[in-house]
């Protein structure tokens, strides 16, 4: 419980972070599909933005259930091709920022009771509103660093996944 004041700090600078990020990468390089199966930097902000409301949703669900349980989300279950659908950068940092926004606010009500629930999902041995807030700040920062080795690697030193 001791590191959840960091764990909302990191959410709360996320916003200004990848807003300065994406802003500082070339427009072309953005939209460069670096090879079959990997998302573009537009995409990744794109999916950054979209997938806050379930984030959300899952943090409310935490709130208001006494063990939610989950299904895995699964971004080619829910986008054509696997891709998901791409927002103009502008625009996905602002819904980014503004759903984050929603979601520090909905943390800001919380007490320790909440942030010790437990809950189910099949991904993972155990999950927890504190692992999902944490797994929140994971996730933003992995994509950011996709994000930044997509347009910096060189093609020998780029991370092909599966």
């Amino acid at each position: 419980m001791h590191d959840i004041p960091d764990l909302v700090a990191g959410l709360k600078r996320t916003p200004r972070i990848i807003t300065g990020f994406v802003e500082s990468i070339p427009r072309e390089k953005r939209h460069q599909r670096r090879g079959d199966g990997f998302w573009t930097i537009a995409e990744h902000v794109s999916h950054l933005a979209q997938v806050q409301p379930m984030l959300l949703e899952r943090l409310q669900r935490f709130i208001d259930e006494d063990r939610p349980a989950f299904i895995p989300y699964v971004p080619a279950d829910y986008e054509e091709e696997g891709l998901p659908p791409e927002m103009e950068a502008a625009e996905a940092l602002k819904s980014f920022a503004l759903s984050r926004d929603t979601q520090l606010a909905v943390l800001g009500k919380t007490d320790e009771g909440v942030w010790q629930k437990t809950g189910i999902h099949p991904e993972y041995e155990q999950y927890s509103f504190t692992i999902l807030v944490r797994h929140i700040l994971m996730h933003d920062y992995w994509h950011m660093y996709r994000m930044e080795e997509l347009w910096l690697s060189r093609d020998a030193y780029l991370t092909a996944l599966a």
